[in-house]
């Protein structure tokens, strides 16, 4: 289980390459061998919110909440990796997905709808081109803005990461991150300070 959607879609497309291509697992069971390991091609990853909703269950996510976040307005990042490829990701409707929405709904939270959920935060293009990421996370922001959300909640690390590095030091309005676990916590009575908030 990961709760970073970038690591899911590696490890999910690292899995499909090894069972798809001969070659490559060949070599890689070679490597594998002489460090006493085995590829077994049972290998299963799952990311954090389906654990969450599906594993756990909202029933049970619901009865453990004991502080609800109610008033507080949410707008929810997927991170792209967890709905594209879908092929790959088989996360949630890559074009209508729900299951971050559900779960913020558990914690008393109330989901809000923006323009630019589905898109990508720019984290991806950080390292090859920082302005454009830039820009795509700011409009990100405006988005979730514009949307009346008092925080933005992430599904995965990297999301988060690069959300709060553009706010950073900024004069224009920003927007408090969380990540999904956190939120969670919250709900379920931790203080911000467990929760490394």
């Amino acid at each position: 289980m990961t709760p970073c959607t970038c690591c899911l879609g590696t490890l999910r497309h690292a899995i499909r390459f090894l069972n798809e291509d001969e070659q490559l697992r060949a070599r890689v069971t070679g490597v594998l061998a002489d460090e006493g390991l085995v590829w077994s091609a049972v290998a299963k990853v799952e990311h954090l919110l389906p654990v969450l909703a599906q594993e756990i269950g909202s029933d049970t996510l619901a009865a453990a909440v004991c502080a609800p976040q109610a008033q507080l307005r949410v707008v929810a990042q997927y991170g792209c990796h967890a709905l594209r490829p879908s092929d790959v990701a088989r996360f949630d409707n890559p074009l209508a997905p729900t299951i971050f929405e559900d779960l913020i709904r558990l914690t008393g939270a109330e989901p809000v709808e923006w323009s630019r959920r589905l898109d990508c935060c720019g984290d991806p293009l950080h390292e090859a081109n920082s302005a454009l990421a830039g820009r795509m996370t700011r409009v990100k922001i405006a988005s979730a803005l514009e949307s009346g959300a008092e925080a933005l909640c992430t599904a995965c690390p990297h999301c988060h990461l690069q959300f709060d590095a553009v706010q950073v030091g900024t004069p224009g309005p920003a927007i408090r991150t969380l990540l999904i676990t956190q939120l969670l916590g919250l709900a379920l009575g931790l203080s911000e300070e467990a929760l490394g908030m």
